[in-house]
């Protein structure tokens, strides 16, 4: 989580440099190219009716980093991190099949409510727009991942994704990007992508081998904090007491949404099968 936020957050300086779109596109060109001499795509295994999926998820992730990017272009990271955090909320809270569940999202939604704290009347609404396309494209990227998990493990999977959503995000990056790139831009781009997606993948792995998806989940809930908390240090961006009770409500309520899960220290990746992982690439 400290790696995804904090490759969030020095994305800001980028994207004034080559805009959201742009950023997008080259942070996940160069993190294409990594996973590609990392693993070879496992190409050998694909069946027909795995290419739709993995197709749709490429195009999902791109088109959720782009929108993730241009949400913290408007509005506070830790904002724009607990908005996009509703997307996976809700499928876990749906996917407990109890209507008491339901509640943890609508408290988040009430937490995200006094982030942007819209009774002062300069609420960003682009901004808190594209925070919501973004979580509604990690609902989705974790249903899609859940198709495939049970047919890819490891990294091969995100040797077929990755350079999909590198040539999404390329139809707007390209054009954004164009005329502005520099060595020093393209060194950003390299260490960003190793910030995220590379590293928090592998650490993901890791972890997944030591525990529930449940247990993973429940840490993941802490990623809004993080938001707030890398917003804070590096682009000081300083909440009032009302919004760190609004990202505490978020924070909450995804620890209650995934509650019951317990460490098993010999359940594989494979075996624990996909989890809520964060997709802003």
């Amino acid at each position: 989580m400290l790696s995804v936020q904090l490759s969030s957050a020095l994305s800001v300086e980028l994207i004034s440099a080559v805009g959201p779109a742009g950023t997008a596109w080259l942070r996940l060109t160069m993190g294409a190219l990594i996973f590609l001499a990392l693993a070879r795509p496992p190409l050998r295994s694909l069946r027909r009716g795995d290419i739709p999926v993995l197709v749709g998820l490429g195009i999902a992730t791109g088109l959720m980093t782009i929108a993730f990017l241009a949400a913290i272009d408007r509005i506070p990271l830790g904002t724009a991190v607990a908005v996009e955090f509703l997307g996976p909320l809700t499928v876990a809270a749906v996917r407990s099949h109890s209507t008491r569940a339901l509640l943890w999202p609508c408290l988040a939604l009430l937490g995200v409510v006094l982030l942007t704290e819209p009774w002062h009347g300069h609420i960003d609404l682009a901004g808190v727009g594209f925070a919501g396309i973004s979580a509604v494209g990690w609902a989705g990227y974790i249903l899609l991942t859940q198709r495939i998990g049970d047919r890819f493990t490891g990294i091969g999977a995100l040797s077929l994704t990755v350079p999909v959503a590198a040539a999404t995000a390329a139809v707007a990056g390209i054009p954004q990007a164009s005329g502005h790139l520099t060595p020093g831009i393209l060194a950003t781009a390299v260490g960003l992508a190793v910030l995220m997606p590379v590293l928090p993948f592998t650490l993901e792995m890791l972890a997944l081998r030591r525990m529930t998806p449940t247990a993973f989940g429940t840490l993941m809930s802490l990623e809004p904090a993080f938001g707030v908390l890398l917003g804070l240090l590096m682009l000081h961006q300083q909440p009032s007491p009302t919004q760190f009770g609004g990202i505490t409500l978020v924070v909450l309520a995804g620890a209650a949404a995934q509650r019951g899960g317990r460490n098993h220290p010999q359940v594989s990746a494979a075996d624990a099968g996909p989890a809520p992982v964060p997709k802003e690439l």
